[in-house]
């Protein structure tokens, strides 16, 4: 069950790990939301009674247009903002449906590992970014 948004509590988040042709899908963050302009996996927070798969699998829909196929979750990471905690579950995911267009983010872009380092992330993200980058996912 996720936890709710109040001062002190964490927050349940969800991150899609997904690949085409040697690339990874990114996105940026939208002007006026936290970490406004950073670069992102897309995904976001869990409603309640939601799974995280289902959670996932709305907001890529939402963020990007793209229906998407949950898999297998790679990682959990757990960062502390100073105004908020936030447990980041990462997922494979497969592409079903549509193409991945910017609806409720600020951009997209497909990348090779290599060009990950011309894009600044959240530090919640940091250890999923090495882990591309140096080939372990």
């Amino acid at each position: 069950m996720p936890e709710s948004e109040d001062a002190g509590s964490a927050i349940q988040v969800t991150a899609a790990l997904l690949r085409k042709d040697g690339r990874w899908l990114i996105t940026r963050r939208p002007t006026g939301s936290h970490l406004a302009g950073l670069w992102e996996f897309p995904g976001g927070k869990q409603k309640e009674g939601e799974s995280l798969e289902e959670c996932l699998a709305r907001e890529i829909e939402e963020e990007t247009g793209l229906r998407v196929a949950v898999g297998e979750k790679q990682r959990a990471v757990t960062h502390h903002y100073a105004e908020r905690t936030v447990h980041l579950h990462f997922f494979d995911c497969q592409p079903i449906e549509g193409e991945a267009r910017p609806i409720g983010c600020a951009d997209v872009a497909w990348i090779t590992p290599e060009e990950f380092a011309e894009y600044d992330f959240p530090p919640a993200d940091e250890p999923v970014v090495s882990d591309i980058v140096e080939g372990r996912l």
